[in-house]
C-alpha cells in the first residue's frame, strides 16, 4: 500500500508531504497506481524548482519521497509553491477515488509550530 501524509501549518499551509510504501496493484514495471503516484509527485517537486525557483529538502529512496517545504518571505513565491502543492493533493484524491484500496492518504495539521 501506497502512504501519502500531507503535512500543514497553523495557517492551513503545506509545509510537507512524504509518500513510501507501493501500491502492488500489479507486477514492478506494470504498476500504473506506483506510476501514477511518482509521476504526481515528482512531477511536483520538479515543478516548484522550475516554475517557483525554489530548490526543496526532499530525500528519495526506493519507495520513499520526503519534501520539507522551506518558509518563503516573497508572498508571490509562496503562492506559486502552494498553489502547485495544492493541485498535486487534487491529483492523488483523484487517484485515491479510482484505486483507494492501494492507497491510504492523510491530510493533517503538523505537530509543530512551523509557520
Amino acid at each position: 500500500m501506497i502512504r501519502i501524509q500531507i503535512i500543514r501549518g497553523e495557517d492551513g499551509r503545506i509545509v510537507r508531504f512524504q509518500v513510501d510504501g507501493h501500491a502492488q496493484y500489479d507486477e514492478r514495471g506494470k504498476d500504473i497506481v506506483c506510476a501514477g503516484v511518482s509521476a504526481v509527485t515528482v512531477g511536483t517537486v520538479n515543478a516548484i524548482e522550475a516554475l517557483a525557483g525554489v530548490q526543496l529538502n526532499t530525500r528519495m529512496k526506493h519507495g520513499l519521497l520526503s519534501a520539507d517545504i522551506p518558509p518563503q518571505t516573497d508572498a508571490e513565491t509562496e503562492r506559486k509553491m502552494q498553489l502547485l502543492l495544492e493541485g498535486m493533493v487534487v491529483m492523488l484524491q483523484s487517484i485515491q477515488q479510482s484505486y483507494g484500496a492501494y492507497i491510504a492518504m492523510q491530510d493533517k495539521p503538523s505537530p509543530e509550530v512551523r509557520r
